[in-house]
């Protein structure tokens, strides 16, 4: 069927909302045929199901922020935009749960829910990333440790299957779906399952009082130590994040929140475990942040409690053994951030994350490639051994036979 005829079918779904792509509009520089804009989840399901029956490989875009993660598309054929659905469904304050549309940035969110002294209690190092591509990739920031991530903070989600069905499943909803529990498959699936349009979320109160404890130590062991003392310690910290830079000291930052009298009296305990030099003020500058800008070399490393010494550690005697300059930040609960420089040569970016595969296995974690240029990503195994692979293939294959939702993107080629 010629091209227009397609075009054609996707502008009787929504009208002057679909275009012919430009080159601006390339996924992880694989170029698109067209873009639609659906306004809802119904208009969703009708380009799905044109794209269905025209065979056509459909990714989701939000802001766009992290269309560089992953793998890059095999194939794009539709870009299906979310930016048009967005706005807060419900705000059931009494009951610290809001419904909200896919499309709607995270900052526009805790600002309509900052009026009822309400948040979601989940940072976002890119403040302008939508809701549906925080779910997709399930980004989190320091508060982890304390409220958890997307998939404990997500408790309802409607999304549309490859084949144009609307499913679905948790809480807030009038249909469930039956068999998969379908908010915790779709968060961190960049993707490959279904194009996210709504989820119920839970909230927290913004609390009254947020200090911050911080102390910087000569090295890492000396780093870990302290904020394990923290960790091990009945403070409850919010968050206790650590930030080593390519040579210096390494610093630990620890939030504190709730009322202002347990503040105080949390805060003097915290600078009792962190030892001589701490000091007390606003969280620091790089506190919520990636240590990476969108072009350079970004992993993320996990492991156990006991595995945060040695993945800095490691980074930093790894970084000098082939002369990278490596950058470490993030949870000294098991969740950090490595950077290399936009211009490492590929093969020591490939060595770097041979030594760091190694290190975070030994405490049951993994390091995987969220960005880097795309030459330095074409001679890497961006994902790493994942377990549990064989079953998230018969799961692809279940929802989506014909792989055309972000083709590629996800673990394994899925």
């Amino acid at each position: 069927m010629p091209a227009d005829a397609v075009l054609d079918d996707l502008t009787k779904v929504t009208d002057d909302r679909v275009r012919e792509a430009r080159p601006d509009d390339a996924i992880d520089g694989m170029p698109s045929r067209y873009v639609a804009t659906p306004a809802s989840t119904e208009e969703t399901a009708e380009l799905l199901r044109v794209a269905a029956r025209h065979g056509l490989h459909v990714v989701a875009r939000g802001s766009g922020t992290k269309q560089r993660w992953g793998n890059p598309p095999a194939q794009v054929d539709l870009v299906v935009e979310t930016t048009a659905m967005t706005g807060v469904v419900e705000h059931a304050a009494g009951d610290l749960i809001t419904v909200v549309r896919a499309g709607t940035p995270v900052r526009e969110l805790q600002d309509a829910l900052s009026g009822a002294d309400q948040q979601l209690a989940l940072d976002t190092a890119i403040p302008s990333a939508t809701v549906g591509g925080t779910v997709a990739t399930d980004t989190s920031g320091p508060r982890r440790l304390l409220y958890g991530t997307m998939r404990d903070l997500l408790i309802g989600i409607t999304f549309v299957r490859a084949d144009g069905v609307v499913a679905k499943a948790g809480g807030k909803v009038v249909k469930n779906v039956a068999g998969y529990d379908f908010g915790k498959l779709l968060t961190g699936s960049f993707g490959t399952l279904g194009v996210i349009t709504e989820v119920a979320l839970r909230l927290h109160p913004v609390p009254a009082t947020q200090r911050v404890v911080s102390v910087e130590e000569e090295d890492p062991a000396a780093a870990t130590r302290a904020a394990l003392r923290v960790l091990g310690s009945q403070v409850v910290p919010a968050a206790v994040e650590v930030d080593q830079p390519t040579d210096g000291p390494v610093t630990v930052a620890v939030l504190l929140e709730g009322i202002e009298a347990g503040v105080g009296a949390r805060t003097a305990a915290t600078r009792t475990l962190l030892g001589a030099g701490n000091t007390v003020g606003e969280p620091p500058g790089w506190f919520g942040t990636y240590p990476f800008s969108a072009d350079d070399v970004g992993l993320k490393i996990t492991s156990t409690l006991m595995g945060v010494g040695p993945v800095l550690a490691g980074a930093r005697s790894v970084g000098r053994r082939h002369g990278v300059p490596v950058s470490v930040r993030g949870s000294a609960g098991g969740v950090l951030y490595a950077s290399m420089p936009s211009d490492t040569e590929p093969q020591l970016v490939a060595l770097v994350l041979e030594a760091m595969r190694t290190v975070a296995a030994t405490y049951d974690g993994t390091v995987v490639v969220l960005t880097a240029p795309a030459e330095t990503r074409r001679g890497l195994d961006v994902w790493g051994p994942v377990a549990g692979l064989d079953l998230m293939r018969r799961l692809k294959d279940q929802l989506d036979p014909d792989h055309r939702l972000s083709p590629g993107r996800f673990v394994g080629g899925i």
